[in-house]
């Protein structure tokens, strides 16, 4: 099964990153500003997208500073059952996300645009931390010209 990769430095704390990533606030500054749920372990948190659709992911797993673990539970056919994690690790200055979609079925061409889209919105994450200012969705960089 191919898995989406992405390794990103964030100038700051795995302490920040955690927080921006186990928070509503904390997500909606740079994933989605319509996010919203329970993002403990065994809650569920919703994004939505607009019209462009939504994603419900369960909270499996958080180990505070080193980890966030999602299940995909509902959402794109393609999503559904895949695997969402955040590990972190403490590099001097620098917090280092290993960012990893786990579990596609197969590299459909659907999958090569989310890689590219998780890219930009782990941009978005270190913009946030970095700067205060993310780009989440609607304000998001667009990667087609009529679909996201």
């Amino acid at each position: 099964m191919p898995d989406i990769l992405h390794r990103v430095g964030v100038k700051s704390s795995t302490h920040d990153v955690y927080r921006a990533l186990t928070t509503i606030d904390g997500l909606a500054g740079w994933w989605t500003v319509t996010t919203s749920g329970d993002s403990t372990v065994g809650g569920r948190i919703h994004f939505q997208f607009g019209d462009r659709g939504a994603f419900d992911m369960k909270v499996l797993e958080l180990v505070p500073g080193q980890r966030v673990l999602w299940d995909v539970v509902d959402g794109p056919a393609e999503w559904v059952g895949t695997k969402v994690s955040f590990d972190l690790r403490q590099d001097d200055e620098q917090a280092t996300v290993m960012f990893k979609h786990a579990g596609w079925a197969e590299p459909v061409e659907f999958m090569h645009h989310c890689s590219t889209k998780w890219a930009t919105f782990l941009m978005s994450l270190k913009a946030m931390i970095e700067t205060g200012t993310g780009t989440p969705m609607p304000d998001d960089v667009r990667i087609t010209v009529n679909w996201d």
